[in-house]
């Protein structure tokens, strides 16, 4: 991992709870200098993929999210592709209409005319000429929906989302306006293109996005390095909660919460093992996980130490913006290095 691009390449901010991104650049560094490509299995927001790819290394990003494969689509995948101008134009054009989000969704998360121009909006970037095109400018509206909704997830009732987005009520209870969730979609979406469009570039390899469950792919997929950060039981973990309906705007159908999730604490300790028992193809196994999490770091090495020897744990302090003021200075970050030789 000797090569490294340009740090004008930003990562863009995506808004996703549980990303890496303020200590993405510390865990690629702990990947071994020998490794010239990664495999990130649960690639949530992209961050450690999108830092792996500015190391000049070969990424494979995987998550069973659609909208999460749409980002690494977009960011890592995508080697040199942007939305030009013309492509704006057609995504914006014609007149809001009638479609999966007003007939599901209307006064549910938006007001109905907002689900109309996310009708619009979806159908008109079926339009644009490549895949590469239509990841981004999904990750986009992605992005100008979330700043238009209250906590940035969408498990927030419709009565409290109103309340929020009522300025007045913002600024009285928490000293804070937030205009920016009545801002439009289009301001949004715009605001954000130039850092987007800037974030895309070439490394030199050729990267992949795959949309998939992880024990699917675990040693079928070839890497040096196998970077695992799965949803960590016990915290806020319940990704399809907060992000499950941009799958369904991405599909216009409606989804189902995925069996592998790591939510429920009786399970975890099972996964963990599956987890493990399938690592053996990979040369290094890197693990993030949070102190604050099921099962425990000594639980985890009792389990990684079935199926490999050489393991050397790092801690960092790391706060995550979900987590309560009592909290914030006990957080801890590990990142479990393994050099598989079993």
């Amino acid at each position: 991992m000797n090569k490294t691009i340009s740090k004008k390449n930003t990562f863009p901010k995506v808004n996703f709870i549980g990303n890496k991104e303020n200590i993405a650049n510390w865990i690629c560094e702990y990947f071994p200098k020998d490794a010239t490509s990664v495999f990130d299995v649960f690639s949530g927001g992209g961050s450690v993929s999108y830092f792996s790819k500015k190391k000049g290394v070969k990424v494979i990003s995987n998550d069973i999210l659609t909208i999460n494969y749409l980002i690494a689509k977009s960011l890592i995948e995508n080697n040199g592709e942007h939305l030009s101008e013309k492509d704006v134009s057609i995504i914006f054009s014609g007149k809001p209409m009638k479609g999966f989000m007003y007939n599901n969704y209307a006064n549910k998360y938006y007001f109905p005319e907002e689900c109309m121009e996310l009708d619009l909006y979806r159908k008109n970037i079926e339009k644009l000429s490549s895949l590469y095109k239509k990841a981004t400018a999904l990750i986009l509206l992605r992005r100008a929906m979330i700043r238009k909704m209250p906590y940035s997830r969408f498990n927030i009732v419709w009565d409290k989302i109103k309340q929020l987005r009522d300025e007045e009520y913002s600024y009285n209870h928490y000293g804070r306006r937030r205009a920016y969730h009545n801002k439009s979609f289009e301001f949004h979406f715009l605001e954000n293109l130039s850092d987007y469009n800037s974030a895309i570039f070439d490394n030199k390899e050729k990267n992949l996005a795959l949309n998939d469950d992880a024990f699917n792919l675990l040693g079928e997929v070839k890497a040096d390095i196998v970077y695992l950060d799965p949803p960590y039981t016990g915290t806020m973990n319940n990704y399809f909660g907060f992000y499950g309906l941009l799958d369904e705007y991405i599909h216009s159908k409606k989804r189902v919460l995925f069996e592998n999730n790591f939510m429920d604490k009786k399970k975890s300790l099972i996964l963990f093992d599956r987890l493990f028992s399938k690592l053996s193809p990979y040369k290094y196994w890197v693990l993030s996980y949070n102190n604050s999490s099921y099962p425990s770091k000594n639980e985890l090495l009792e389990l990684i130490n079935k199926y490999a020897d050489d393991i050397e744990v790092i801690e960092k302090k790391h706060n995550y913006q979900i987590t309560g003021k009592d909290s914030k200075n006990k957080n801890k970050e590990y990142l479990f290095v393994i050099k598989n030789e079993k």
